[in-house]
């Protein structure tokens, strides 16, 4: 029979490792992992992000992901936890200041709060609720090397890694994890929503520029 399994998304992650500036944005999940987990019953997905911010460059930022995220919900067994988004401006020392002139440069730093955390809670919370036979982590972080150890050796679970960076997975990960298979260009092309979708609220569609 096939493994009960629940799949895990750190969504920043899949993000900059796998869809940023590429045609492949409007990513359907759940039909990734079907097909790269042919031979799973995958159960649950449960997709962990933060809320964004406007920028100045680009203020439209906010509303693509809430229409990204409304095309998520119409997926069945999907939860969408959240975290924080952080943004905030800090001066860094200049690596060759020019003779004379300022030393600093002004930049605003993002950095995304609890997600790992989170990740780590849901794993081994299902885990112990015996939720799952198998779960799954859409992600590169070695941060989430102690619960996949746990799940994985004191647990006896399986656990596999979808690795959305193009270069080498991380190797902690590579040798506490069941397996790993690496999400290539193939695959997300094969993994598109529609250009246009409906919900419970009417009909929407892919953002512009996606």
């Amino acid at each position: 029979m096939p493994h009960k399994t629940y799949v895990y998304v750190d969504g920043f992650n899949l993000y900059y490792g796998a869809l940023k500036d590429t045609a492949y944005r409007w990513l359907n999940i759940r039909r990734m992992c079907e097909l790269l987990l042919q031979g799973y019953s995958i159960a649950g997905i449960k997709y962990f992000t933060a809320r964004v911010s406007a920028r100045k460059d680009d203020p439209e930022k906010p509303t693509r992901q809430q229409m990204y995220l409304r095309a998520l919900r119409t997926l069945p067994d999907l939860e969408i936890i959240y975290g924080s988004f952080l943004s905030h401006d800090v001066m860094i020392p200049l690596a060759e200041p020019p003779r004379g002139g300022p030393r600093f440069a002004k930049v605003t730093r993002t950095e995304e709060k609890g997600s790992d955390v989170n990740i780590a809670t849901h794993l081994m919370h299902d885990a112990y609720q015996h939720n799952f036979e198998s779960a799954v982590l859409i992600t590169n972080d070695s941060d989430l090397l102690e619960p996949i150890r746990i799940v994985r050796h004191e647990l006896g679970l399986e656990v596999g890694i979808l690795n959305p960076h193009r270069h080498t997975p991380s190797r902690v990960l590579t040798k506490h994890a069941s397996f790993i298979k690496q999400i290539r260009g193939g695959t997300l092309r094969e993994s598109q929503f529609p250009h246009t979708l409906r919900d419970d609220k009417g009909e929407f569609h892919k953002p512009p520029g996606w």
